[in-house]
């Protein structure tokens, strides 16, 4: 086997044993094929009973249906939630009847409801101690879950503890010795506080765990966090993973058994996977604009939008730039404070800033229903990052539009995001009068902000 090989299929084992799914084992390679063709005549039994199944949930026109309860019921209304999404149908009553669940689904499509739901209507039925434990990659995300939890579980007087880095410890320390309903966070600073000493964390009664974006999760960089968690987690626990990208290292785990919350019996997880055929929805207008590379900032000008960068240092740049061509803005970017990063986003939410420049930590789980217009600035370098960054626009069966803005170097790399996708995108038109005759004013307002931001970066580095 090939180093590159061998290290990933490593990787991948050592993800699997971080989850804990289950004690088993997989086949040896002498009793693969025997597996393999049982394995297939199990799918063959199972396919009728599971298109019967596919056809019961499209039927279901409300949450009722799917054994949700009536104040739950009345939560969503008043969050405008009033009919499941697919991800929804699918999910949600396997998840109260305790089985692990593996769900894919497009970005936008409903599937923090998907694990949430369930969670507060088992937690109704015996709110002590910490219940739930949901882990997001990013700190932005950690904090939206905690909104919609806050929103849904106010039946409940549900008690939440957000727990991501940026912020003082101490503080997030104190709300954990009070014993939270739902511990929501980043691995890192999770794992933080179970290390920092015995018994910071009381982890022994948790009922969930749910891994948000576990594409991400799931990778070498949150392995060592990862398996802290894990081992302070009891075994006999539900676990849920969600994400818009089903990798490798995901669908590894499907085929592991796990005994149902409150029951000895072994069950596979309970794998749904959206018809993801195109990777976006089709309410998104997809564009490209090319352009030489040296007047790339010109096409910034524009309405309340989401321009995503691919660093923090050009985030600044853009942000500087914009501000002095008097276009209302605000960056979010790993260079900023966490307290300057919610502030962003707080400004963007209400509407007090038009644009918001971020790289990728606000691609994944940011909901924001204003947004109509997401610009990439500069072209992801992985495919699976372009689905996540337009995937903040045309949400729950919104409108929206994509722009791409690319240079003669980045065709291959739009090219490779069009495969992946599965839909061409169409070029966009910008009439060249406008382009000349705000190139002086843009190319001013940039060599200012350059200017500034080269001295930002020397004070960070001197620390004044």
């Amino acid at each position: 086997m090939p180093l590159r090989r061998l290290k990933r299929a490593a990787t991948l084992e050592e993800q699997t044993e971080a989850i804990a799914l289950s004690d088993s084992t997989q086949p040896t390679d002498d009793s693969a094929s025997s597996a393999s063709s049982a394995s297939e005549s199990e799918e063959e039994a199972g396919s009728s009973g599971e298109e019967e199944e596919e056809e019961e949930e499209a039927s279901v026109a409300s949450f009722a249906e799917l054994g949700v309860q009536p104040w739950l019921v009345d939560a969503l209304s008043a969050m405008a939630i009033r009919k499941p999404t697919e991800i929804q149908r699918a999910c949600i009553p396997p998840a109260l009847k305790g089985r692990t669940i593996i769900g894919g689904a497009r970005t936008g499509s409903g599937k923090t409801a998907a694990f949430a739901v369930p969670i507060l209507q088992k937690l109704a039925e015996d709110p002590y101690g910490v219940f739930a434990v949901i882990l997001t990659p990013t700190r932005e995300l950690a904090f939206q879950i905690a909104d919609q939890f806050d929103a849904l579980g106010k039946g409940v007087n549900l008690k939440l503890c957000v727990t991501v880095g940026g912020i003082d410890m101490m503080k997030q320390a104190l709300e954990l010795a009070r014993r939270p309903h739902i511990i929501i966070g980043t691995p890192g600073r999770l794992a933080d506080h179970i290390q920092s000493s015995a018994g910071a964390v009381h982890l022994k009664r948790v009922q969930f765990l749910v891994l948000d974006e576990a594409d991400r999760l799931l990778t070498p960089s949150f392995a060592p966090d990862l398996s802290v968690i894990m081992d302070s987690l009891p075994r006999d626990r539900q676990t849920m993973l969600y994400t818009a990208t089903l990798t490798e290292a995901i669908m590894a785990l499907q085929n592991t058994e796990q005994g149902e919350q409150g029951k000895g019996e072994p069950s596979k997880p309970f794998v749904y996977r959206c018809d993801t055929g195109v990777a976006t929805v089709a309410t998104l207008q997809q564009r490209y604009l090319l352009i030489p590379s040296q007047v790339r900032e010109i096409v910034t000008k524009a309405r309340s939008i989401i321009v995503f960068c691919n660093h923090c240092k050009t985030a600044q740049v853009l942000r500087t730039m914009l501000t002095e061509l008097g276009i209302s803005c605000a960056a979010l970017h790993s260079l900023l404070s966490q307290r300057a990063r919610l502030a962003s986003l707080s400004q963007f939410k209400g509407r007090q800033t038009r644009v918001l420049i971020v790289t990728d930590v606000g691609s994944r789980g940011l909901d924001i229903p204003t947004v109509d217009l997401v610009i990439n600035y500069d072209v992801p370098q992985d495919p699976a990052d372009y689905i996540h960054r337009v995937g903040r626009t045309a949400r729950a069966g919104r409108s929206g539009a994509a722009v791409t803005i690319m240079s003669e170097k980045d065709v291959q790399l739009v090219l490779a995001i069009e495969e992946h996708v599965g839909v061409k995108m169409d070029e966009l038109k910008v009439p060249e009068d406008l382009v000349v005759d705000s190139l002086k004013h843009v190319s001013a307002a940039k060599r200012l902000a350059v200017m500034v931001g080269g001295v930002c970066v020397c004070a960070r580095r001197t620390g004044s």
